[in-house]
């Protein structure tokens, strides 16, 4: 499965089953995790057959069943951590997507359990993300259009539209899409909305934007 068809596959699933993420599978996600974590700076960690933490009564009353399995994105408090974890987060979730896995964001409502994972002194939790076999694959939901989050003036060049499109395929808290995306020459300039988990939601969509419009079209600016 390519990157792009991963993107629009994927959707959250809440509901898992029993099926252990072991093998190969097991050790390809774990593979991803070190090298985004060398590459990132982050402490991303894969907590396996650990079902408390999603074992609350906000959990369940977000219709959260069987999950035992998740990826906590852990990293120093600096002002960046958010978007960081959004762009390497999601870099897991679709390489997840990829191997035949399923995925939620989950920002709230999980139980911190002791041992499960470590935070240091200097650290703190970003987001939880669920992983694992899907009772479903999820349901699409609906987007908004391409000119409610982006600015360009005169032609619209195909890269940045196929990015923008592709930035909208991006899970955001409660389906918000409050990221905005602005283009000057080959330069583009992304900035999150206001609430909560924005810069999250900022760092996926930029992580999608980045394979639609392919990297090499363009700088961040």
């Amino acid at each position: 499965m390519e990157l792009m068809e991963a993107m629009k596959n994927r959707h959250s699933v809440r509901s898992y089953s029993a099926r252990k993420i072991e093998g190969d599978v097991k050790d390809k996600l774990q593979q991803l995790i070190n090298d985004c974590n060398k590459e990132s700076g982050l402490n991303i960690q894969l907590v396996l057959e650990e079902p408390s933490a999603f074992d609350s009564l906000i959990m369940h009353y977000g219709k959260f069943s069987g999950v035992r399995n998740y990826i906590v994105m852990v990293g120093r408090k600096t002002d960046d951590l958010d978007e960081k974890c959004g762009y390497y987060g999601q870099k897991i979730v679709l390489y997840a997507q990829q191997l035949g896995l399923n995925t939620c964001w989950v920002g709230v409502g999980y139980k911190k359990t002791r041992n499960a994972f470590i935070v240091g002194t200097d650290e703190k939790i970003c987001v939880l993300i669920a992983i694992g076999y899907g009772n479903t694959q999820g349901k699409v939901h609906r987007s908004k259009a391409f000119e409610q989050v982006c600015s360009v003036s005169g032609t619209v060049p195909d890269w940045f539209r196929n990015g923008v499109e592709a930035a909208l395929l991006a899970p955001t808290a409660t389906n918000q899409q409050k990221f905005q995306f602005s283009l000057d020459g080959n330069k583009v300039y992304a900035k999150p909305g206001i609430g909560f988990f924005t810069k999250v939601d900022l760092g996926i969509a930029k992580y999608h934007f980045e394979i639609g419009a392919n990297k090499e079209n363009f700088t961040w600016a």
